[in-house]
């Protein structure tokens, strides 16, 4: 349900890019798996757990339409989220 309506969000504002739709800790997340590092290590980093972690990355990919790690490392150089 949640994700629908951020569909229906990017739709009606007309976004150009999902990645405004991102929230600050996606964003973050976005930024550590764009640096390399693992799960757990941004877990530790963060002080959330595990399946937090995972469960924003699952947003992230959903939100941005990427289907792996790789292509969200390539969003993040071509977004300039990493240089």
């Amino acid at each position: 349900m949640l994700l629908e309506n951020y569909m229906s969000q990017i739709r009606d504002r007309d976004l150009k890019d999902s990645y405004d739709l991102l929230t600050p800790r996606e964003r973050e997340i976005l930024q550590l798996i764009a640096e390399g590092k693992s799960n757990k290590e941004m877990a530790a980093s963060l002080e959330i757990s595990l399946y937090t972690v995972e469960t924003h990355r699952g947003n992230l990919m959903e939100k941005l339409n990427l289907r792996s790690v790789p292509e969200l490392i390539l969003y993040a150089v071509r977004t300039g989220v990493i240089s």
